[in-house]
């Protein structure tokens, strides 16, 4: 493992965080997960699933990590201290779908995304909405290599081009190509219900949609 990567934890154990959590142990990352309901309940799924990965605390894993992902459902995001994020690169891989998840008030307003609001919320944090419009299934089954002409690619949005960046090189280790769509408003491009999600799209392909 390079010294050099960041730490990687995960919030939610899911099938998203989970699968995501072991593309990430099988590329060299230090993994943590946390759940609502403590360490103790992801014993058995990391001994059979995430050998290797660290069980804590949402609270101790925040503050473990450089690099935190949101697999949560999105209704209980109040129910972390934005404190524990502050200054934290935070993935959000959560869509606001209410079919799923019923309807949430404070994100019913369609002319500022999910995303947005988060970063309302956690105003320290430097989210980066990714990671959201892929099936948790295929970030196993379409990792590629670098080059490879069938390589899918994952779109990104964030007001921090900084950790933008740092993400883009994390989703290259787990074997997508990256396109960055801009600034967090950006992000509408490829929430549910759009041409993006659940979509298996090349870089070029992104790119011509949210142009």
């Amino acid at each position: 493992m390079a010294s050099s990567r960041p730490v990687i934890g995960i919030i939610g154990a899911g099938r998203l965080g989970t699968t995501v959590a072991r593309q990430a142990l099988k590329t060299g990352y230090s993994v943590y997960v946390a759940n609502s309901r403590g360490p103790e309940s992801l014993e058995l799924l990391l001994d059979v699933l995430l050998p290797g990965a660290v069980a804590g605390s949402v609270q101790e894993v925040a503050h473990k990590s450089d690099v935190i992902i949101l697999a949560m459902p999105l209704n209980k995001y109040r129910t972390l201290d934005p404190s524990w994020l502050a200054g934290k690169i935070v993935i959000d891989a959560m869509n606001y779908w209410p079919p799923m998840e019923g309807e949430i008030a404070e994100f019913m307003n369609p002319a500022v995304t999910s995303s947005e609001y988060l970063q309302q919320y956690f105003s320290q944090a430097r989210i980066v909405k990714t990671l959201n419009h892929v099936a948790y299934n295929e970030i196993e089954a379409h990792s590629m290599p670098p080059g490879h002409l069938s390589r899918r690619a994952i779109a990104l949005a964030s007001n921090d081009r900084i950790a933008a960046m740092q993400v883009e090189q994390f989703i290259d280790t787990l074997g997508f190509d990256v396109v960055d769509t801009g600034d967090l408003h950006q992000g509408k491009a490829f929430q549910p219900d759009t041409k993006i999600f659940n979509a298996r799209l090349s870089s070029d392909e992104i790119k011509r949609l949210v142009t």
